[in-house]
Formats: C-alpha cells, structure tokens, sequence
C-alpha cells in the first residue's frame, strides 16, 4: 500500500498527465503549471526550467517559480556552467545539499538577485536520451534536504515535461504556419495585416465602417509611413465592392507622360511604342475601387480627367474617341497639405471637394503610442521567420526606447528598424543597442509633447512592464504583486486603471 506521501506524489503525477493531454496551446504556460506542481512535488521554495539553445551552447530560463523567478529569467549559463550546466553537460541528475560549497555553484547569480541557495536537485529533460533541458529544485522547505527519492520523482517528471515539451512545440509550430499561410493568403492577394490598438485608430475603424457602406470619395490624409494604404484596404474590405478588384496607383512614381495611360489605358498606335491596346487602371477597377495614392502629385493635366471620371464614371483612352463607362469607387490620399496646394493653384479646387467628401485623417505614430508594442511584436514575428532567427521579444530598455522615440517615418521607419534589429540581434533578446534609434533632438522632444503628454509615456511603460510581470506569473495577481513589492489591491487597481487585459481571456 502506498504512503501518504506517495499518494500525493502519484496525485501529482496523475496531475502533470492531465495538464500534458490537455489542449493547452500556449507552451510557456503549460510548462509553468507543471513546473509549479514539480516544486510541490519536491517540497521547494523555488524553482526554474532551463532550455538548451544549441547554436549558442547555452542553458535559458525559460520559466523560473518563487520570489526571485522574474529577476532569475534575464541570465544564461554556458554549457557547463553553474550546477544546472553541469547536469545539461553531463546528461546525469545531481542531488547538492550544500550549494554554497559545491565548487560548480555559479554564486555570481545569486549574489546579484539576492537569494541563497542552500539545497538543490537538478535533473536533465531528454528526449531520446539527449539532453534538451534541465529542472531543478531549490532549498526544500523546513530546512530538510533533498533525498534519492526527490531525484527519482522529478526524473520521471522530467520525462513527462521533455515529452509535453515536444508536443506542445509541435503543436505550436503547426499553428504558427497556419496564421503564415493564411497571412501569406491576403499578402498574396496584395492586403496587409491590420494591427491596432490605440482608441484613436479603433475609433478611425468605426468611421471606416460607416464610411466603407457608401460610394462617396473618400480622401485620406496623414504623414508619409502611417499606413495610409492600409486603411484604404479596409474600406475595400469592408465595402459592398469588396469581391471586386482593389486597384493600387502611386501618382508619385510614374512619370507624366506615363500616368495618364496606366489610368485611362491606350489604344494601338496612341504613342511611339504602343504596339498593342491596354486597359487602364480604372477599367481594371470596374464594379471595385481604385486607389489612387499621393494624389497631390498628379499632374494639372490629368486632374480635369479624373474629375470627369468622378462625375460623370466616363473617360476614352489615350489615341481613341471612344467613350468609356465605369462603376469604380475612388480612394485618395496624400501626405502633403493639400488646400496649400489648391491656394497655390497646383491643385484644382473643384477635384479637391469632389475627393474630399468623407475626409480621414490617419494620425502619426506619435500620437498612438498603445501600437507600437504590437506592431512591433508583428514586426518581430515576420522578421524571425524571414532572417530564420529566434528571439523572446524585446527588453525592457528597448520597448521603452521605442515608446520614447518620436518615429517622424512612422509605421514604415518602426518595421525598418525591426528588420535592422532581427538582422543584426545576437541575444536571447532584441536590445536597445540593436535598435539604433537615435536620441531625440529638441525640436522632435517639442513635437512629440503635441501628441504625448509626460504622464501618457509614463502609463505606457508600466503598462507594459506590469503586463510582461503579470505574464510571467500566469496572470496570478497574488505572485505579481510580490514581484513588483506591491500591495495586490493596489496592483489591481493598476491593472483597472492602466486597462492591462489578458488577450487569451
């Protein structure tokens, strides 16, 4: 018959099995449950499971229990170093029950985070006995010391998580290639992905909604790199016309003499070189829209033209006399003040009215902060996959480096500079020196006061870094609020007042 303390680790391990068969998708989590049932097992104050990063030859903490867990998770060990590398190079459990003593202790780690271990035990995770990992386990409670039964138990768990581990990878794996393909699917029919958080742009979302249920001309306005074409998109997609061609011209980057004939087409014969008919931009828009982007670069020549498009939906082809009709929804957009332009007269003033009967202005990314984490986490994402590199995420420097920064080329200079970082990263983290932002001047610091007050910026990053602490503890406000050295009521009021919500609620 069993003990009463074999009952409870075989209740244990009945537990781990059902958290392994479980539909848990989210790796990390799944990992943390079953370390924290391990740590019962054992009777630990703490506990840390360390992956093996191959290329690097180094151990991580990819989850790290007890009251220094946070602190514990931003250092790495060479293989080799410190008793859990020792276990990871060696492929052998170990029992320690005088840590300080043990010529293999890394006692720098400690000394920095402030926590004494006294008494470990450490087992490899394998799979097909190589060593992908290693648990372990610190200071048993009541001062007791770990035993050759709290090794052979959190072997076989050890086992259990090597095999969770696994499948749970896969399993996460197979999902990230669906969300790729089904990305890739709207990429390849030449639509962006949407990503937004701020209320701003959420609210420009709800205009787009109402505004995308009509046929009125809509003129888009905002600085070079917000996402202009974007947002066009979306009134495509959520318009009546949105099973019809979605039709793209920069103004800005064909030539005069070349603009007028992607627009309007041309016959055989029209101009030197036209050797054959072609359709123009507004017959392939047919029953769609079209999207005519920089708008106030269009010629004065071309703008009676597409006036009399707007008005009367005919124009002919460049060489020919023949009228053309045609049911296209126009989208405009520039990033130049274009009633500067109509007061210069560069900009006829009755095209100017007939475009801008639904004006939309997309605000710079200065002035919505709340994205630029998760564009930037987007960013990462892509560029992981495309560089064939991994990393965690962002430190905490380098998001708050990106939450101070002004960004004058917005959306397009933020996806730069993660494609920048994802090249040139060589840690477990993008750091804020693989970034290269600039420090800010006086004038961009005065420009970004416009958009941003000091106790905005300020919101931002404890936002961020409460939701990163409350991630780490699996959203338990008890653990968190212990990390952070506050009180829980008050990390819940944070948490009300910040609006920190968990996105797999």
């Amino acid at each position: 018959m069993l003990s009463k303390i074999d009952v409870q680790k075989f209740n244990i391990l009945m537990e781990v099995n059902t958290l392994i068969n479980s539909n848990y998708t989210d790796v990390r989590f799944l990992l943390t449950k079953i370390l924290d049932a391990v740590t019962r097992l054992c009777e630990g104050e703490a506990s840390s499971l360390l992956l093996i990063q191959k290329e690097r030859e180094e151990l991580y903490f990819e989850i790290a229990l007890g009251t220094k867990g946070a602190e514990v998770k931003q250092y790495a060990l060479k293989m080799g170093e410190g008793i859990a590398g020792w276990v990871a190079q060696h492929n052998k459990p170990l029992i320690v029950n005088d840590v300080e003593n043990d010529k293999r202790h890394l006692s720098v780690i400690a000394e920095q985070i402030s926590y004494s271990a006294k008494t470990m035990v450490a087992v490899p995770m394998r799979v097909k006995d190589e060593c992908i990992g290693v648990i372990e386990v610190l200071n048993k409670k009541d001062g007791q010391l770990f035993v050759r039964d709290d090794l052979e138990w959190l072997e076989i768990f050890a086992t259990q998580v090597a095999i969770a581990l696994v499948h749970a990878k896969s399993l996460e794996k197979a999902q990230k290639e669906i969300q790729f393909l089904q990305e890739q699917i709207k990429t390849d029919q030449g639509y962006h992905t949407l990503i937004v958080k701020s209320p701003i742009i959420l609210e420009k979302l709800d205009v787009i909604d109402r505004v995308a249920k009509t046929d009125s001309s809509v003129l888009i306005l905002g600085e070079s790199g917000v996402g202009k074409e974007i947002f066009a998109e979306q009134i495509h997609l959520r318009s009546p016309r949105s099973q019809a061609p979605f039709i793209r011209v920069n103004c800005a980057a064909l030539p005069d003499g070349l603009l007028e004939s992607e627009l309007f087409g041309h016959v055989k014969g029209a101009f030197t070189n036209a050797i054959a008919s072609r359709q123009g931009r507004f017959e392939m828009a047919d029953q769609g829209t079209i999207f005519l982007d920089e708008i106030g670069d269009l010629p004065l020549s071309l703008q009676a033209k597409l006036l009399r498009v707007i008005q009367q939906k005919t124009f002919e082809k460049v060489g020919s006399d023949i009228t053309l009709s045609v049911n296209v929804r126009i989208l405009a957009a520039t990033n130049k003040d274009i009633e500067a332009l109509v007061d210069r007269g560069a900009f006829r003033s009755d095209l100017y009215y007939r475009l801008n009967v639904l004006p939309l202005y997309i605000p710079p990314l200065r002035q919505r902060p709340e994205d630029i984490p998760e564009l930037a986490v987007f960013f990462l994402k892509r560029y992981m996959r495309d560089t064939k590199k991994h990393f965690e995420g962002f430190s905490d420097k380098a998001m708050e480096a990106m939450l101070a920064y002004s960004w004058p080329g917005n959306v397009r200079e933020l996806e730069n500079c993660i494609e920048r970082a994802c090249v040139i990263g060589k840690d477990k983290w993008i750091r804020e020196e693989d970034l290269f932002i600039k420090n800010p001047s006086s004038e961009t610091i005065e420009e970004e006061g416009r958009g941003r007050n000091l106790k905005t910026a300020i919101n931002l990053f404890k936002a961020h870094f409460i939701r990163k602490v409350l991630e780490e503890n699996n959203w338990n406000q008890t653990e968190t609020a212990k990390v952070l050295d506050i009180q829980r009521t008050y990390l819940s009021r944070l948490i009300k007042e910040l609006d920190i919500t968990n996105s797999k609620e």
